[in-house]
């Protein structure tokens, strides 16, 4: 895949989005583009959670782009959660080449700081490469400034850098390789 279609959901800042792309296109050299966004409502969370279950935006995403050329990157406000966590950044389903990332818990408001535009930014342009660079082929890393480090919490995902160490660097090159 040599693609990145950004899809937001509901409404996510284009100016956001714009500047989100590129980024991803200088990490992957896969061209990025941005999606007319995919209408989810409420009425799709868990009402006892208050979240949406990662699974079903997946299937709505996937409906919405059966014959998807590229790898789908799911941008939503919706707090995220799985069956085994409490809440998810993000998730990547490879097999279907789509992932999701929510910056719900990803905004300094939601740590009852003020609102950081630039560090929104910082953390879902981690959280993006993170969950891509799973569609891409790459595991975790035990590395905790790699982008592929397993982040349990905005601190660990905050020590992260915004790109890969250069283990999974490699392993990013031959996997691009062997497609």
């Amino acid at each position: 895949m040599d693609k990145i279609r950004i899809v937001p959901i509901n409404s996510v800042d284009a100016a956001f989005l714009d500047r989100l792309a590129p980024c991803l296109e200088e990490r992957f050299l896969a061209a990025a583009s941005v999606e007319p966004s995919l209408a989810v409502p409420r009425s799709s969370l868990n009402s006892t959670r208050g979240q949406l279950f990662v699974a079903t935006l997946v299937s709505k995403v996937q409906r919405a782009h059966p014959e998807s050329d590229a790898v789908l990157l799911t941008i939503t406000d919706f707090d995220l959660y799985k069956t085994s966590h409490r809440f998810v950044f993000g998730d990547a389903d490879e097999s279907q080449n789509i992932c999701v990332v929510s910056i719900n818990r990803l905004r300094s408001e939601f740590y009852g700081e003020p609102g950081d535009a630039n560090l929104l930014f910082q953390r879902t342009l981690k959280e993006s490469i993170h969950e891509l660079g799973h569609a891409f082929g790459l595991k975790h890393c035990y590395n905790a400034r790699c982008a592929m480090y397993y982040s349990n919490s905005i601190f660990e995902t905050d020590n992260k850098m915004p790109h890969f160490c250069e283990i999974c660097d490699r392993r990013l090159s031959r996997a691009r390789n062997e497609r």
